[in-house]
């Protein structure tokens, strides 16, 4: 008997895998597969791979919770294989502009994380589905998507500019929300139903 996962559920089984391999190798290991600047070892194969490791438990697990919140709906609505691009073009984007961000501040620190993937499927679910209601946690108060999306990507821009939460690649989150961004737009230029 096969099991068919759905997009999500095979990104978040691969994401899962990468990091218990993560966490059972040694960092010299597993280091090749982050997201290095430029000035600090890139390889090509780092703007995918970067995307299934993580930092620490709490690190992926808020990133598997916002791929399972968002990603289904979307998977619904677009199908496993544009499902799939749509995240990895995230993944991609937000890749590119952290080496341009890190390329432009001299940072030799790698990334890690599945963030710009999951930010790229919020920015599409805000347009797919603005006016779905997302409560917010603290505090709790109910928003549209398209507001709650719009207040996110905000935040993460001031806070990569005023480089407040070190640590927090903000501007990867705004790369995978461009890339969202991007994929929606083409697709709906091509077609009615998105």
């Amino acid at each position: 008997m096969r099991i068919k996962l759905s997009g999500v559920w095979t990104i978040i089984s691969l994401t899962v895998i990468g990091f218990l391999l993560e966490s059972a190798a040694s960092d010299s290991a597993i280091s090749g597969f982050a997201l290095w600047p430029f000035q600090a070892g890139f390889m090509p194969w780092q703007l995918v791979t970067f995307s299934f490791l993580h930092a620490n438990f709490i690190h992926l697990a808020f990133n598997l919770y916002g791929l399972w919140m968002f990603g289904g709906e979307l998977e619904k609505l677009l199908g496993k294989s544009a499902f799939f691009n749509l995240y990895f073009a995230s993944v991609l984007s937000a890749g590119v502009l952290q080496l341009l961000v890190t390329s432009l501040t001299g940072s030799l620190y790698p990334t890690v994380g599945a963030s710009g993937g999951v930010f790229g499927l919020l920015l599409a679910y805000g347009k797919c589905f603005p006016n779905r209601i997302i409560m917010l946690l603290i505090p709790p108060v109910p928003l549209p998507a398209w507001l709650f999306v719009m207040l996110y990507a905000v935040i993460e821009l001031m806070l990569g500019v005023t480089g407040t939460q070190s640590g927090v690649a903000h501007f990867a989150h705004l790369g995978g929300m461009i890339g969202g961004y991007i994929v929606i737009r083409r697709w709906r230029r091509r077609s009615r139903w998105i």
